[in-house]
C-alpha cells in the first residue's frame, strides 16, 4: 500500500474505474463512492469503485494498516477506544451515515446476513464498526436506531467531532469529505465505500473489501477472518 493513498479523495463522478492487477496492488483496491438522494427520481450519486482482483471479493494488503487511535462516542453516549476495545479480536470497520440511500445500508445488511450464518461462538467473536460520516446528523441515538434495522443489534456505532472521524479514516487509506448540499439543497457524504478487516492476531488491516462484496462472499470468508488467515 502506497501512503500517498492516505491523501486520496472522493471524486464526483458518476462512472466505474477498474485498475489493472498491478495498479491494483499499488492502490489496494480502495472503492470510493458519493451517496445521497437526488431530486429527480431519488437515485443515489455513485462515485468510483475498484474491483477485486482475481474474482476475489476482498484484497489482502502488502502492508497491512495500523488500527488508528481513535475514540469516539457510542451509541449509549460513553467514549469508545477503538483499540482498547477491539484488541485481540476480529473486526471489521466501515465508515458510512445513515441516510445514505443505498451503499450503507446494504454493506450492513450483508455482513449481517453473513454472519446469521455463523456458528454462535464465532458471532461473539466478530465485532463490527460503523463510524459515520455524517456526526452531525448522526447522533448516538440516531445509529442506536439505525444499526439493529440495518444490519444487527451488535453491530457497533460511532459518532464524533467530523475532523477527528477524517484523521481516523485517512490512517486507513479512505477519504471522505465533510457532508455538503447540492444545487437542489440535497445532503452529499462522499465517503469510501470499503470494510476494513482487522487481524486478531496482529490488530492490523490487512484485508479489504469493495462495495460490491455480497452476503454469500462475506459468509465464505469471515471464518478465516475470525481466525486471523488470510481469505
Amino acid at each position: 500500500m502506497r501512503n500517498a493513498l492516505n491523501a486520496a479523495r472522493p471524486r464526483r463522478a458518476a462512472r466505474r474505474l477498474r485498475l489493472t492487477a498491478a495498479a491494483l496492488a499499488a492502490a489496494s483496491a480502495l472503492a470510493l463512492s458519493a451517496c445521497d438522494t437526488a431530486a429527480t427520481g431519488g437515485s443515489p450519486v455513485t462515485d468510483v469503485s475498484v474491483a477485486p482482483d482475481a474474482g476475489k471479493p476482498g484484497t489482502v494488503l502488502d502492508r497491512p494498516f495500523e488500527k488508528p487511535d481513535l475514540v469516539l462516542t457510542d451509541t449509549t453516549g460513553k467514549p469508545y477506544d477503538l483499540r482498547e476495545r477491539t484488541e485481540g479480536k476480529p473486526t471489521l470497520v466501515y465508515f458510512g451515515y445513515t441516510h445514505c440511500p443505498d451503499v450503507c445500508p446494504l454493506t450492513m445488511s450483508n455482513i449481517a446476513e453473513a454472519m446469521r450464518r455463523l456458528p454462535a461462538a464465532d458471532r461473539d467473536k466478530l465485532e463490527v464498526v460503523f463510524i459515520t460520516t455524517d456526526p452531525e446528523r448522526d447522533t448516538p441515538a440516531e445509529l442506536a436506531k439505525w444499526l439493529p434495522s440495518a444490519g444487527d443489534p451488535s453491530f457497533v456505532g460511532l459518532s464524533g467531532e467530523f475532523p477527528k472521524i477524517q484523521a481516523g479514516a485517512r490512517r486507513l487509506g479512505i477519504g471522505i469529505d465533510p457532508p455538503s448540499r447540492d444545487k437542489d439543497g440535497k445532503v452529499v457524504s462522499m465517503h469510501g465505500a470499503q470494510v476494513m478487516a482487522f487481524s486478531p492476531k496482529t490488530d492490523r488491516g490487512y484485508v479489504v473489501y469493495g462495495e460490491d462484496t455480497t452476503a454469500e462472499q462475506y459468509a465464505e470468508d469471515l471464518p478465516k477472518l475470525i481466525r486471523g488467515e488470510k481469505p
